[in-house]
């Protein structure tokens, strides 16, 4: 990960610094390192570089629902709005347990298509996310597979300016393959695995060019037979500038561990350069 990162710094000492993007278009920071929403990878790359720019950003997030805490923090990279890399370390707290899970989710995603305001036709990128999970005892004993794997997913995300009362809208739809129990906190794979694809969704009303109103779907497997819910929630993101993003969410994760209800808050905050 040293490597990735210097090699993200080497190219911004050297580049124009990210601000091509219009004000709050790479959206914000995903729970596993990926530009887009608090729960979904969109297609478009982290931070505001453009063609002829390169960008780094961090953030860190904290969700919080009956029995559990996930404190997430990662670095972003956007290489010349082509190539987007990503690194993030998770921390999930069992409450009823006093026990802590630990994972590192390495990402890259690349566009393939498209631009997310100025071509006709979504832009689309395709990426993946390398999980390990540091801490798999719990997993393992549940009857997990592996304690590491790979998602791929492919994204198609597009802004239409002025679409709902005069309000900008955008929408992304995601289609996954994983293999990961709750996002790979309890491992991979197990008794009751069927299908690996998995399909999320995001819709957002801008208010204004600073504020962002919006709802996201993620559908999940159930590998470990244990009622592993779909997740889905209900988000405000504020723009104030280029430079910071902040997120606030209530969030619905339904059954986890096979503990039910599983509801709260959602806090996130990104930094751009």
């Amino acid at each position: 990960m040293s490597k990735i990162i210097s090699f993200i710094l080497s190219l911004i000492a050297t580049s124009c610094y990210g601000n091509g993007k219009l004000l709050a278009t790479p959206g914000v920071s995903q729970i596993e390192g990926a530009a887009g929403g608090g729960l979904v990878p969109w297609a478009q790359l982290s931070g505001y570089a453009s063609e002829d720019e390169v960008s780094i950003s961090g953030y860190c997030t904290q969700a919080n629902v009956n029995d559990f805490e996930l404190s997430t923090c990662g670095v972003q990279g956007n290489l010349y709005d082509r190539i987007e890399l990503s690194y993030t370390a998770q921390r999930f707290d069992v409450l009823p347990l006093t026990t802590t899970l630990e994972q590192s989710i390495y990402g890259a995603k690349v566009k393939l298509y498209g631009d997310l305001v100025y071509s006709r036709y979504p832009q689309v990128s395709f990426g993946m996310q390398h999980k390990r999970l540091e801490t798999a005892d719990i997993a393992f004993a549940l009857g997990a597979k592996d304690d590491s794997a790979t998602d791929f997913y492919l994204a198609a995300s597009k802004l239409h300016l002025g679409a709902v009362a005069g309000y900008n809208l955008l929408w992304n739809a995601t289609v996954r393959h994983t293999r990961a129990n709750e996002i790979g906190l309890l491992g991979f794979g197990g008794p009751q695995q069927k299908s690996h694809i998995q399909f999320e969704a995001s819709a957002a009303i801008l208010v204004n060019k600073h504020l962002a109103i919006g709802t996201e779907y993620r559908q999940k497997p159930d590998n470990l037979g244990l009622k592993e819910d779909d997740w889905h929630d209900v988000f405000v993101a504020w723009f104030p500038n280029k430079h910071i993003s902040v997120t606030a969410a209530y969030i619905n994760l339904g059954t986890i561990a096979g503990i039910e209800k599983q509801r709260g808050w959602y806090l996130s905050l990104t930094g751009y350069y």
